[in-house]
């Protein structure tokens, strides 16, 4: 026993020793003022530090790149074999240059249509690239990288250090392919917060309100019939960091064959009047807009206290798709089972409130009507040092999320010019105008299908004109098998449009305001509005919002 002893102490001083004597070293690479190290131990070099999202390293034992990730429930490993990395397109065996005392060849690859150059020494004992899927031979330690002929990164150090430990080498890991390990990467970089997932959108006189004061956040609530979905959502960390916030919303029929308007939008939860409280009173607690023709138009126009809701996103659905899908079969055409609608918002997002409302509006009077899921998808900024508070202030929208089953509100353009006075009381930077309009209505000679003028003054000056149209209708095809077949081989949703396509979504004009002060505005939108016969009725979905920085 104690022989064994003895050996077992011999065993351990030995590995010990060993693992002491192991050499450590550090490779700096530079690129203009940025720099980035790498470490080299034991036939490994390491190209990420332990802490890192993603950890990378190449294993010189084993002949293997090695990339890993950890999610919250799992490890997973993506193994590459230096026999399947990407082959040189030439290699120049003589010395192009001398970095660090190395005379390097030079290696030349292609990616992706990108020029990659190498220049390796195959004379050192540390091994590996700083970009691992560019080895030029077991052997290499590559010292520069040029890609496209441009910027270099350039090996500038390599010391030798104390023996620094690294642990995370897991054996363990979930081995996955590259497309698995690539969308697990992908999904690692961002945040996805759910808004709505697989929600019903129709017609449905029988939903009940609930308690106006037993409103409660993250609980979906359906409003004016169905056609309206709200939930109260809190702006955390994530939306108050000026990150990149992109809506995503998925929209299928349930029923519906017909293209319908659609809006997601936003309203502060501080706010004392908006929208929401005219789902639990009568319009008529919002401020009137009175029409020439004497009608009155309930909460269309920003006022002392009160705005209307932020439309972050328009967007019209398609002719049936998913549900119709099996019902008109046609060789050749593929039709989609649902349609993605995705959208930078982050200039949209209030992030000085605590709270706001989501709210997902669709115009249509079908029971069946529309499934929607609606995400936020939230990408770290590039700045992540800069935090503003966001200057959002919706000025006008006739898109009619308030009375949808009365009131159209969008004819305001046969008899008046849409006029909102606002104010600018605080100092802002970046401010500008988000105008969104498509027009509405009628067949041949409808706005729908001609185009008409719109323009904004501004104090009495033109700020913007622009005529609005899409000519590219017919390349969402495959997203409307519900749409009406001509005999000229066209399909109704294949025709141009006043801005808007069956399926698509219409994003802004963005309308820089540079040289707006401090003060009281006048605005003014005035738009074309055609003639109407007794089957068709024009109408204009307009909104508009100023967004900037607060100094």
């Amino acid at each position: 026993m104690k022989q064994i002893l003895i050996l077992a102490f011999i065993v351990l001083a030995i590995i010990s020793n060993a693992q002491n004597n192991i050499e450590t070293y550090e490779i700096t690479y530079s690129s203009g003022d940025n720099s980035i190290n790498v470490y080299y131990q034991n036939d490994i070099l390491f190209l990420s530090g332990p802490k890192s999202k993603i950890v990378q390293y190449s294993n010189f034992k084993d002949a293997v790149n090695i990339s890993l990730l950890k999610t919250e429930d799992s490890i997973y490993k993506r193994s590459v074999p230096f026999a399947e990395l990407s082959k040189p397109l030439k290699i120049e065996e003589k010395t192009t240059e001398t970095i660090l005392g190395y005379k390097c060849k030079y290696a030349e690859y292609s990616y992706f249509s990108n020029k990659i150059e190498l220049w390796y020494t195959e004379k050192a004992d540390l091994k590996g690239s700083l970009y691992s899927s560019y080895l030029p031979s077991v052997n290499s330690l590559v010292l520069k990288i040029k890609v496209n002929g441009g910027d270099r990164v350039k090996a500038t150090a390599i010391r030798k250090l104390d023996t620094i430990a690294f642990d995370y080498l897991a054996n363990d890991a979930i081995e996955v392919n590259k497309s698995r390990f690539e969308e697990l990467k992908i999904n690692s970089r961002f945040t996805v917060l759910q808004i709505f997932d697989n929600e019903q959108i129709n017609w449905d006189p029988s939903i009940e309100l609930p308690e106006i004061n037993n409103l409660k956040a993250d609980i979906t609530y359906h409003f004016r019939n169905g056609t309206v979905l709200l939930k109260k959502i809190k702006i955390g960390d994530e939306l108050k960091a000026n990150n990149y916030v992109f809506a995503k919303l998925n929209s299928r029929s349930n029923g519906d064959a017909y293209d319908r308007t659609g809006s997601v939008f936003i309203i502060p939860a501080s706010h004392n009047l908006t929208a929401l409280n005219t789902y639990f009173e009568n319009s008529s607690i919002l401020p009137p807009y009175i029409c020439n023709n004497s009608d009155t138009l309930s909460g269309i126009i920003a006022t002392d206290n009160y705005e209307p809701a932020i439309e972050v996103m328009r967007f019209f659905t398609s002719f049936g798709t998913d549900y119709f899908n099996d019902k008109r079969p046609i060789n050749n055409y593929p039709w989609t089972n649902d349609v993605v609608y995705k959208q930078d918002i982050s200039s949209l997002i209030p992030n000085a409130e605590d709270e706001i409302w989501v709210g997902v509006y669709i115009g249509n009077y079908d029971k069946g009507g529309h499934k929607v899921s609606l995400e936020f998808d939230i990408y770290p900024s590039f700045e992540k040092d800069s935090v503003h508070k966001m200057f959002v202030k919706p000025l006008f929208s006739t898109v009619n999320i308030i009375q949808p089953s009365k009131y159209n509100y969008g004819r305001i353009f046969k008899t008046d010019t849409l006029v909102v006075d606002f104010s600018i009381d605080e100092d802002l930077q970046n401010l500008k105008l988000l105008y969104t309009s498509t027009g509405h209505g009628g067949w041949g000679e409808g706005d729908e299908f001609v185009p008409r003028f719109n323009q904004i003054l501004l104090d009495g000056e033109v700020l913007f004109s622009v005529t609005p149209w899409r000519t590219d209708c017919a390349t969402y095809r495959f997203s409307n098998p519900a749409s009406g077949n001509f005999g000229n081989g066209l399909s109704s949703s294949d025709l141009s449009r006043s801005n808007w396509c069956p399926g698509t979504l219409t994003p802004p004009y963005v309308i820089p305001l540079k040289n707006l002060e401090k003060g009281q505005h006048k605005m003014k939108i005035i738009i074309e509005f055609g003639p109407e016969t007794e089957n068709g009725r024009n109408s204009w979905n307009v909104s508009g919002i100023l967004t900037g920085e607060y100094r």
